[in-house]
């Protein structure tokens, strides 16, 4: 995952919340924009008590070598279901 990559999800207007899944499991969840930082080679990812902060209690850096992917965090709707059973 490349620098560019993060930061066209951190910049996206109008903001749409991601998760950032790394190499070791681990995911962070970004709520809005003011709690990243992105550089050429990491990321500040702030962590908030709260989802609708927008200002951090505390950070993590992170490799972007360690980056695996951006998920989106808006609910996706369900699929609809035509009530049949059979193909």
């Amino acid at each position: 995952m490349t620098f560019q990559d993060v930061q066209l999800a951190a910049r996206r207007q109008p903001f749409e919340p991601f998760r950032v899944v790394l190499t070791t499991g681990d995911r962070y969840d970004i709520h809005h924009p003011d709690v990243i930082m992105v550089g050429r080679r990491s990321l500040i990812i702030g962590i908030t008590k709260d989802e609708k902060q927008t200002v951090y209690d505390q950070t993590i850096k992170v490799d972007l070598f360690h980056v695996v992917g951006i998920e989106d965090l808006r609910k996706k709707p369900k699929a609809k279901s035509n009530g049949s059973s059979k193909p």
